[in-house]
């Protein structure tokens, strides 16, 4: 068995007692609504959610998963890179995925936002329609925004008959960028799995359920394609319909742009231990 190297049993710690404390101490939608990662018009939104949205996961396959590939891949990148180099890098990939899902959720949102307020309608009040509960039977509803919506219009002083159908649709669809959150290691691995091809781009690898061995600088450029192709399509090939595409091209981005500035700068001074 791969002896695990120090920060990657720490990562691996963590991940696990985050997991466990989640579901164990009772109050589940409270460490959600803390430590998971929501969009900037959320109510729910704050900064240290960039960080601590790493270290949480929506069940035990997600977990399970995410931490096989943490053991399996970031144990060969840390033995390269050092301690404190490789948890700078996992993190900046971390980090890197954040980013791209803001600048995606921005060019998504931003039209909406100035449609909205070209009607007359204060950012205030738009943030306050985006942040309503219209949830149910974990569909957003439409219903729901329309009964909701009408008394929040009178306290900023519109009516509901200055919505026609085209503006409740952009609240509706504001509503649904909004409201979801964003949960896992994935965006920090998906760098780390990048790092792994590029040290080892012969290493063979295969997938659970593709039994057949595939030279690491075809196997990770393939997995990158089919997020690509998931994020733009919607269409889901192998992962969850709820899967953070973005994020996780946002860190094998990430890690790619790291590794590339780390070859060109190849002195001691850039491996820290």
């Amino acid at each position: 068995m791969r002896q695990i190297t120090p920060t990657v049993k720490h990562l691996l710690i963590i991940n696990i007692l985050v997991f466990l404390g989640t579901y164990l101490l009772g109050n589940k939608d409270f460490f959600y609504g803390f430590l998971a990662l929501f969009y900037p018009l959320s109510d729910y939104f704050m900064p240290w959610q960039v960080f601590t949205h790493m270290f949480m996961h929506g069940g035990f396959q997600h977990l399970l998963f995410n931490m096989l590939a943490l053991w399996m891949f970031g144990t060969a990148v840390e033995r390269v890179f050092g301690q404190r180099k490789f948890l700078i890098f996992y993190l900046s990939s971390g980090l890197g995925a954040v980013a791209l899902t803001f600048l995606v959720y921005y060019v998504q949102v931003y039209p909406l936002l100035s449609n909205l307020e070209a009607l007359g309608l204060s950012f205030d009040f738009i943030r306050e329609a985006s942040s309503l509960n219209i949830i149910s039977d974990r569909m957003f509803q439409g219903e729901i925004l329309a009964s909701k919506l009408e008394p929040v219009m009178s306290s900023y002083g519109y009516s509901m008959n200055q919505l026609n159908g085209e503006s409740f649709r952009m609240l509706f669809d504001l509503n649904v960028k909004s409201n979801g959150s964003m949960v896992g290691a994935s965006g920090a691995i998906m760098g780390v799995l990048v790092a792994f091809g590029l040290l080892n781009p012969n290493a063979e690898l295969m997938m659970l359920f593709l039994p057949i061995p595939i030279k690491a600088k075809y196997f990770i450029p393939g997995i990158i394609a089919l997020d690509l192709f998931s994020a733009f399509t919607g269409v889901s090939i192998f992962s969850p319909n709820n899967t953070a595409y973005i994020a996780h091209i946002g860190g094998a981005v990430t890690g790619f742009l790291l590794m590339y500035f780390w070859k060109k700068n190849q002195f001691d001074k850039y491996r820290w231990n």
